[in-house]
């Protein structure tokens, strides 16, 4: 159970490091931001998906768990399942926060940075402790 908490916590930390590292490259301007605010139709395109998938993605990752059918395989697989399954929850939060991130910066549009916050404040809700995920792999009473 131990190796599969480090490799979800490293996969949380890999995210956050991700999106700080991208922060920081655009507030050096070591790339320029700004870079596609001219393209109006793709930013338009862009920020209607990023809206449609952080709005679906993050209920649906902060409930995944408690939905019966993952439930049971949850219990069923314990540890295997576990790094699977949380892996996909943790990559259906973190990757729509660093795609935000970085089309904040491109598009200088607040609606994704805004998008990216709601991301990095959603994960707390699912960090990866022990008594979490033995909770979460142990049978309802």
């Amino acid at each position: 159970m131990k190796k599969t908490i480090n490799i979800l916590r490293a996969e949380l930390l890999a995210s956050i490091i991700v999106a700080v590292s991208v922060v920081i490259i655009y507030e050096t301007e070591t790339l320029l931001p700004g870079d596609l605010s001219e393209n109006k139709n793709v930013e338009f395109l862009l920020t209607s998906i990023m809206e449609l998938l952080t709005i679906c993605l993050i209920p649906l990752s902060l409930r995944l768990f408690k939905f019966a059918k993952i439930h049971q395989i949850l219990v069923a697989t314990r540890e295997k399942g576990l790094r699977k399954l949380g892996s996909m929850r943790m990559l259906s939060l973190c990757l729509p926060m660093v795609v935000n991130t970085i089309l904040y910066y491109q598009f200088m549009n607040v609606t994704f940075g805004y998008m990216a916050i709601i991301g990095l404040i959603c994960l707390p809700f699912i960090y990866p402790s022990k008594g979490r995920c033995i909770s979460e792999t142990r049978e309802k009473e």
